[in-house]
């Protein structure tokens, strides 16, 4: 048995080596994704307009002015607060040409607005495969998710490759923890770390001791990578068998007759006008925090959460409403904390899986565990690289040895 699964071990991690080395170091960098973009950047998140004299635009006017000054552009997220000293950051997405019924080509989705004058202060296309300051974080941030993959034939093959190498990580991790411990006695080995060795000692025992240190760290990594590439493929009907789970909001909502951009722009309006009273109806003690529109699906979306915590910094993240844009009925509705245990553990899934769950202390942890799956990918290659070596001199000593009996007899022959 231990054969086979050391043979397993060597595949599997060999086949998915590259993969994780990129989504952990990518990993560990994102992490800190809006801290670091801030650092980088500090005119794109600094507004300009400082003045204790001169008060911060409405969001909606702020949103206006940008849309009226940039006809081609309809805004598609927005805050619904304006952070002191900070620009106002908004998505933006291109209107349809009337004669051609294309969208408009621009080259942004994210805009930082001065939020006292509305003065656009910068702009990027976020996610774009660019080194450039301006967009090396979000660059990284989507190469942690998607390696930039095509959709092919209805097919994402970022979302299956990433999900499928988390599938390979799960199960290879359980092989490589009974490959840990062949025997009880031994028990202490899998824990050490020659460091006075150095050399290949010590880039064994990194490779072996530090996942098995790391072992429940790296499970939790590799089970909600699989969550966040094929949740609905796998993970919400595996754990449906076991629970109960509510239909996703964000994908069951039944859909509205589209709108046209100018319809959800005023529904946009309205809907922020309600909104902190509908968050009041539905029990959330949290103010409305950002907006975002889908036209094609005729709703609007609400999150609910002081300013700066759009991506939640502790806990299971952020209540969402999902709204008609044509009457302000609530469709669907996203609670943390709330349902059955299946849909606890799903709504676990991103906070878990950035760390953000357990606040600053988890995002330390999940950036270290990042660095350390790079270090375990390159020296599970290298100890493979030196064993491979080591079978091919093996091998080559028969044939040396048989080579030189067969001079010998021809020789004495």
């Amino acid at each position: 048995m231990r054969p086979l699964l050391v043979r397993l071990h060597r595949w599997f991690g060999l086949g998915i080596a590259a993969f994780l080395f990129l989504a952990g170091i990518t990993g560990a960098v994102i992490a800190w994704d809006h801290e670091l973009d801030a650092a980088l950047n500090p005119t794109f998140y600094q507004a300009v307009t400082v003045d204790a004299q001169r008060t911060p635009l409405a969001p909606l006017d702020l949103v206006k002015r940008f849309e009226a000054a940039n006809p081609h552009a309809v805004v598609s997220f927005m805050p619904l607060a304006v952070e002191p000293g900070q620009t106002f950051i908004v998505r933006a997405s291109p209107r349809l040409d009337p004669q051609t019924q294309q969208p408009y080509a621009l080259d942004y989705n994210q805009v930082a607005l001065d939020p006292v004058t509305g003065d656009v202060q910068g702009r990027r296309m976020w996610g774009a495969p660019s080194l450039a300051r301006l967009n090396l974080i979000p660059f990284l941030y989507q190469l942690h998710y998607t390696l930039f993959l095509p959709t092919k034939m209805g097919i994402d093959f970022s979302v299956w490759t990433m999900g499928v190498v988390g599938m390979v990580w799960l199960l290879d991790g359980f092989i490589a923890m009974v490959l840990a411990f062949p025997n009880l006695k031994s028990w202490r080995k899998s824990l050490a770390f020659r460091v006075k060795r150095g050399g290949y000692a010590l880039t064994f025992d990194l490779h072996r001791s530090g996942g098995v240190w790391l072992w429940g760290l790296l499970t939790v990594v590799a089970l909600t990578s699989v969550s966040m590439n094929l949740g609905s493929q796998v993970v919400r009907p595996v754990v449906s068998v076991f629970s109960t789970l509510a239909p996703d909001p964000f994908r069951t909502v039944a859909p509205g007759p589209a709108l046209s951009l100018d319809e959800i722009v005023q529904a946009r309006d309205r809907i922020i006008g309600e909104a902190a009273e509908v968050g009041r109806r539905e029990g959330i003690s949290a103010p409305p925090g950002g907006l975002f529109a889908v036209p094609s699906l005729g709703y609007v979306g609400v999150g609910y959460y002081e300013p700066g915590k759009d991506h939640g910094d502790a806990g299971l993240g952020n209540p969402w409403l999902i709204l008609s844009a044509r009457t302000g009925q609530v469709l669907a509705r996203q609670i943390p904390g709330e349902g059955s245990a299946g849909d606890i553990f799903i709504q676990a899934q991103f906070p878990l899986h950035s760390g953000r769950i357990a606040g600053l202390p988890g995002r330390i942890a999940v950036s270290f565990v990042g660095v350390m799956v790079a270090v375990l990918s390159v020296t599970g290659v290298l100890i493979w690289l030196k064993k491979a070596r080591a079978r091919r001199k093996a091998a080559a000593k028969p044939a040396k040895k048989a080579s030189a009996v067969r001079a010998s007899e021809r020789a004495t022959g």
